[in-house]
């Protein structure tokens, strides 16, 4: 696996202003990280791979819980009255 912030994968950034792209820019050269940088105004901005490389946790990441389990002892969801473990859990 390549690592972040290398010639062969480059920390991609997008800002708003100028300004901001130096900003970044700076941090990245201070760094030693390679960095491709986006000047998009009417975008927003987006520097989560540079935050990932100042070990900064990225706020947009989300655990996504799919279904709910049945625990043994819970009711059967079929609706006939036993725990699960007596019925469909067979």
């Amino acid at each position: 696996m390549v690592k972040l912030g290398n010639s062969k994968k480059p920390a991609i950034v997008r800002v708003a202003t100028e300004e901001r792209a130096q900003e970044i820019f700076e941090l990245c050269e201070n760094n030693g990280w390679k960095v491709v940088i986006g000047i998009e105004p009417d975008q927003t901005e987006d520097i989560s791979d540079v935050q990932r490389l100042l070990g900064v946790k990225v706020k947009n990441t989300k655990t996504i819980t799919v279904g709910h389990s049945q625990g043994r002892n819970d009711p059967c969801a079929c609706g006939s009255g036993f725990k699960y473990k007596k019925c469909c859990g067979k």
